[in-house]
């Protein structure tokens, strides 16, 4: 008699399913093709797991531009507030060096954004 595997599928939490950029359904596929944190990796179409469509309509992704916007405004300010404590810089000096400070972080925040919108259009409307 062969040995029957059993696996257990424990389902994550909504907030590590978004760290991971997991799929907001099944929370187990992945959203993009490799790892969010290297850059701007390509999306997947469908969840690999469930296939959920990620992209519903064109233009889909504008409301994840609002998100983007409340995730880097906040860290523009905190960066604006180290530079101005360290280095006393006029206020369009210490404007332009926080954008780009903030630089390097932008395609993490778009991707983050968009897994973000993604999660709170499926929760707000499933299918």
């Amino acid at each position: 008699m062969p040995l029957m595997r059993t696996t257990a599928i424990f389902k994550v939490s909504r907030l590590t399913a978004i760290t991971h950029g997991l799929c907001p359904r099944c929370r187990q596929g992945h959203i993009f093709k490799r790892s969010i944190y290297l850059g701007l990796p390509g999306m997947n179409e469908h969840c690999p797991a469930c296939g959920l469509k990620f992209e519903r309509e064109e233009g889909y992704f504008l409301g994840a531009m609002y998100i983007s916007y409340a995730l880097g405004l906040p860290l523009m300010a905190v960066i604006v507030a180290v530079f101005w404590k360290t280095t006393h810089w006029p206020v369009q000096t210490l404007i332009v060096a926080a954008a780009l400070t903030l630089l390097p972080f932008a395609p993490l925040l778009t991707v983050l954004a968009r897994v973000m919108w993604i999660h709170f259009d499926r929760a707000v409307d499933p299918d």
